[in-house]
């Protein structure tokens, strides 16, 4: 693992955004966005809704909290796609860049989006509706790291997809994340799945994040068992994904494959 060569494909990413002003609104403009509509959401519960006033606190917070497992993946797989359109895949390969030094880099930059991200609609959140993201207290962190891991997961699978079938899967860095929000229970608890559904759903590690943020929030305890849970499930899957990443770019590199996804 050399340092140099992980920071110098991070600076190659940064300049991108310094330069762009369409990259800055994939920043500023959409998280903005959600945090308008589902505020304004939340209020109209609060002020008309019988009883759902205790459950329309989550959603604002559950709405951060997604964001970051969101933009987490999107700075994976965004930051390869990036590579694909500029035509450049090929001379990073071809170049003492490894496989495991360029994921490094896209992690390292989805870090980055997500602490911008975060700064944002946890400012934004407080200024227009009064909402304390940080009254979870130091609970926020390891909750935090663990939806920037599962990020991560959904982010290499599908970057190895991609790599692996080119561009025509390309729809998957927007599409596949939101295969797991069904099951990561992020506006609504466990209990409201279907039975047959709830393994599942315990199989996901952020579905214990969003359990354990609520149960922060109404029980005023860290959930110790929940983000247990969480960090052995993102560590377990994490190992495997990135045993994935690593055989799917053995295998595109023996087959000839990235000069086709590059192109």
């Amino acid at each position: 693992m050399n340092t140099g060569r992980v920071a110098a494909l991070m600076t190659r990413h940064l300049f991108l955004y310094r330069r762009s002003f369409p990259r800055l609104l994939e920043i500023f403009y959409w998280p903005l966005l959600d945090l308008v509509v589902w505020g304004f959401i939340t209020m109209y519960l609060a002020r008309n809704g019988s009883g759902l006033h205790a459950a329309v606190t989550f959603f604002l917070g559950a709405l951060i909290f997604w964001d970051i497992l969101f933009r987490a993946q999107q700075g994976i797989t965004i930051s390869f796609l990036e590579e694909i359109w500029s035509r450049n895949l090929m001379n990073l390969f071809a170049s003492p860049l490894t496989a495991g030094e360029f994921l490094t880099a896209m992690m390292a930059m989805s870090v980055l989006k997500v602490a911008a991200v975060f700064v944002i609609m946890a400012g934004f959140a407080l200024l227009f509706y009064s909402y304390n993201i940080f009254v979870i207290g130091l609970a926020l962190l390891p909750f935090v790291l663990n939806l920037i891991a599962a990020g991560w997961l959904i982010g290499i699978l599908t970057l190895s997809v991609i790599m692996r079938f080119g561009q025509q899967a390309e729809v998957l860095a927007w599409g596949l994340v939101f295969l797991f929000q069904p099951v990561s229970c992020v506006f609504y608890p466990l209990s409201v799945l279907p039975g047959w559904l709830q393994p599942v759903a315990l199989a996901n590690p952020a579905a214990h994040v969003f359990e354990g943020m609520r149960g922060v929030l109404l029980h005023h305890a860290v959930p110790w068992d929940c983000l247990g849970w969480a960090t052995g499930l993102n560590a377990l899957y994490l190992l495997v994904m990135i045993a994935v990443y690593q055989y799917t770019f053995a295998v595109c590199k023996d087959r000839a494959l990235l000069v086709r996804v590059g192109e």
